[in-house]
């Protein structure tokens, strides 16, 4: 059909702007319908995502037990199937080892915390009743506080009883997830041991898709994609493991309770860009306060000069400015993410700000220029 007559009326630019409007306003009304069903056909591969992910996670440690561990060994194929053996046991191990450091942890502090709830709860009411502050009234009258302490254990099992099914839903989801996640693992073994032939196979159908110019373009797009994320995630794993470190020494040279809990939390939340070392501060600060208010000041401020040393000097040591993304544009990045994607979003923010960064400068600019030229 020739469209070209078409194109020559007058009215022609108007029509094509109101189906365009028409569709952008169906898309906004229908959007959540539209993401459910998304996310509805996404959560069919879920495990095949989760594998792909661990896959793309595992994949440089896998290279560097090939290049130092298995540097010997001739044959390529032996030496990366080693290789990979050697990265997913790496992982079970560490991952055992902090479930066995953190679960022990976690329930002498749960149990503990239970039962000396009430003398947490009567030290709060004191501290908070000889501050002076004017909370009478507020959510932290100390009288408030004082009946909340004598009915919260009642409230508690009730809340147990009237919510018994949804707690057994909530156990045998999570029971779901951690069968999707071994499945995942699984694949994600397959996925490394034929990394070869699934790269392989990847750029035959790229190149026989694109002219070989454009097919070099894309293959050196998501190669500098791939720079930003490895060097992304490592250094940020490097950068929570040394902020937990230095947290549990802290805490451990000064006596404060729940070193190991608090640690791992704060070393977590500092995964998060801007706000996580907030929230793990928050955190800790709280657990720390139900036990002594001193400690929770002492690490409130251990916190302030941990974060500064951190963002000043930990954290240029590690990136190395190599991301080249401004501090407004993470926080945009973190917000917009979030609001999109929730923690995964977060998670991501960076590494999105950055490769948004270097796709304007390096081809969007180019390109704008080029055609007013």
């Amino acid at each position: 059909m020739n469209t070209g007559k078409f194109r020559d009326q007058n009215w022609y630019p108007y029509a094509v702007a109101l189906c365009i409007g028409a569709a952008f306003f169906v898309l906004l009304t229908q959007l959540d319908s539209l993401l459910g069903a998304v996310g509805t056909f996404i959560g069919y591969f879920k495990a095949v995502i989760l594998g792909c992910v661990l896959a793309y996670l595992m994949n440089p440690l896998s290279r560097r037990f090939a290049k130092s561990v298995f540097r010997g060994v001739r044959a390529e194929r032996v030496r990366w199937t080693l290789s990979v053996i050697l990265t997913v046991l790496t992982a079970i191990l560490l991952l055992l080892l902090l479930l066995g450091l953190l679960i022990p942890q976690l329930a002498r502090s749960v149990l503990a915390f239970a039962g000396n709830f009430d003398g947490y709860a009567e030290s709060l009411q004191k501290w908070l009743s000889s501050s002076g502050l004017p909370l009478a009234g507020t959510a932290l009258d100390p009288q408030r506080l004082s009946a909340l302490s004598e009915n919260a254990m009642k409230e508690l099992s009730a809340f147990v009883r009237e919510n018994a099914s949804r707690i057994l839903s909530t156990a045998a989801g999570a029971g779901k997830n951690v069968v999707t996640w071994a499945i995942a693992l699984i694949l994600s073994v397959y996925l490394l041991s034929a990394k070869d032939s699934l790269k392989a196979g990847t750029l035959r159908l790229l190149h026989a898709l694109l002219p070989e110019k454009r097919a070099n373009g894309v293959i050196e797009f998501f190669r500098r994609c791939d720079g930003i994320l490895v060097s992304y995630v490592t250094d940020s794993l490097l950068e929570s493991v040394i902020v937990g470190g230095a947290n549990a020494v802290f805490m451990a040279i000064f006596g404060m309770q729940y070193v190991g809990l608090i640690s791992v939390v704060v070393a977590v939340t500092n995964l998060i860009p801007t706000f996580g070392p907030i929230v793990g501060g928050v955190v800790g600060a709280f657990i720390l306060l139900l036990v002594d208010p001193l400690d929770a000041l002492l690490f409130i401020a251990f916190t302030f000069v941990l974060q500064f040393i951190d963002g000043y000097v930990i954290k240029p040591k590690l990136f190395g400015g190599a991301l080249g993304v401004s501090g407004l544009l993470i926080l945009i990045a973190v917000i917009v993410c979030g609001n999109m994607f929730g923690v995964v979003g977060v998670l991501l923010s960076i590494p999105i700000a950055a490769i948004s960064s270097f796709v304007y400068s390096d081809y969007l600019l180019p390109a704008l220029e080029r055609r007013r030229k």
